[in-house]
């Protein structure tokens, strides 16, 4: 946590059931950004591949955009839109994941987070990728997309924010190292995966840092046959689950409370004594 004493942050995790329509997954992604705007949220969280659910990973490698901290309407309007919905409402904007150009001809599994005033506050390359096959699903992330190789947090009113990505869940060393005090996890759990591991996951992510966690998520059947397991999930120090939604498109809003996180850290100070 940093040195300055976090104020109460009103967050929103949006879920959404992306398709292949690229114009379409943004304006429903503004749809609910603005909806959070409406309902007090300071801080709102996009899902993982929230403006492309393509029907092969190549997809994503004909939206991939050039990194552009100031982005041109034209050049980059992914980016671009991120950063006109984050001023126009006034919020903290974490753009879930977007592709942006890499080297080799593959592209970057990205969140970018736009403070209030539009300017960019952080950026995090998905540094874990997925690979999973069980003899009917196979999954190879890393055929098209190129790992970062840096974790990455920044500062929102007292928050420190560590940033994370879908697979990133399963690697807890990540988290250790950057010290949260809130975890931003946006996803798009595979429906087996999902099932098995996803809240195990979020909850040890939150217990074992004493942080709070919010994890925007895909969730539903998607145009391109895939389904993936939704159940966006906002989860305090404790480990206890805030605020849940299992599948289709809204919000997940809660209210994070900096004396929850005081009390908590207080009455178990597990992160003190750690040795190694």
């Amino acid at each position: 946590m940093t040195s300055a004493a976090p104020s109460p942050l009103r967050i929103a995790a949006v879920q959404l059931v992306s398709g292949m329509d690229v114009a379409e997954n943004l304006a429903r992604a503004e749809r609910w950004i603005a909806e959070a705007a409406a309902q007090g949220a300071q801080f709102i969280g996009l899902p993982e591949y929230f403006c492309l659910m393509g029907q092969q990973d190549d997809d994503k490698l004909a939206i991939a955009e050039d990194f552009a901290a100031q982005p041109d309407a034209l050049a980059q309007p992914l980016q671009h839109r991120l950063q006109a919905a984050a001023r126009r409402h006034g919020v903290w904007l974490h753009g879930g994941t977007l592709p942006l150009k890499a080297a080799g001809g593959k592209v970057s599994n990205s969140s970018l987070v736009y403070a209030p005033d539009g300017a960019l506050a952080a950026r995090y390359d998905k540094v874990h990728l997925f690979a999973f096959d069980n003899g009917r699903e196979r999954y190879d992330e890393g055929r098209v997309q190129a790992a970062g190789d840096t974790p990455s947090a920044f500062d929102l009113a007292g928050w420190r924010v560590a940033l994370s990505v879908c697979y990133d869940l399963r690697f807890p060393e990540l988290y250790r190292q950057l010290g949260p005090s809130l975890i931003c996890a946006p996803a798009a759990f595979t429906h087996t995966t999902g099932q098995a591991h996803w809240q195990l996951l979020l909850r040890a992510r939150a217990v074992e840092n004493l942080s709070y966690l919010m994890a925007p998520a895909q969730g539903g059947m998607h145009a391109n046959g895939r389904r993936t397991w939704g159940h966006t999930t906002i989860v305090d120090p404790w480990g206890e689950v805030l605020a849940e939604l299992p599948e289709g498109e809204g919000l997940a809003l809660a209210t994070l409370d900096p004396e929850r996180l005081r009390q908590v850290r207080s009455q178990l100070p597990a992160l003190q004594h750690r040795r190694f």
